[in-house]
């Protein structure tokens, strides 16, 4: 088991998180990003940045029994699909019976951006949400 983090554009906390849960419990921690992005980590892999180049390599690292964190819901649907367990920054486990409504409703958004329409963006993040986020995460790698 490994944890895998699409750090693009993950929340500073959460990755801090992450690793201080992975040392913890003795899992290794995998960060990938563009080159846009400083990320300390020990296990860290850089990608190009082309569209969707991340999601593509986190992808092709993750197995099942994995928890994989991400905020892209196509890359939750797909790393679900491999048997792995996928966690968004904000605490919210994505999980398999609720996939198909999430993909629609981030297509009817799209949808609605490309026809002019203006979507609301992500609020201010809290403290919160991560404490919510690290609960998630201790209850996924105990379920190991």
């Amino acid at each position: 088991m490994k944890i895998l983090i699409d750090a693009d554009a993950c929340p500073k906390g959460v990755l801090q998180i992450c690793l201080s849960m992975g040392r913890q419990k003795g899992i290794p921690v995998w960060t990938v990003a563009s080159f846009n992005h400083e990320i300390s980590s020990d296990h860290h892999i850089v990608v190009g940045n082309s569209s969707q180049e991340a999601d593509l390599k986190v992808m092709n690292l993750c197995e099942a029994g994995d928890i994989i964190v991400t905020q892209d819901i196509g890359l939750a649907a797909m790393v679900i699909g491999k048997g792995a367990k996928a966690l968004g920054p904000s605490g919210k486990e994505y999980r398999p019976e609720t996939m198909s409504i999430m993909l629609e409703e981030r297509e009817l958004k799209a949808k609605y951006r490309r026809a002019g329409g203006r979507t609301k963006g992500p609020s201010k993040r809290t403290s919160e949400e991560d404490r919510l986020f690290e609960q998630t995460l201790v209850s996924l790698l105990s379920e190991r």
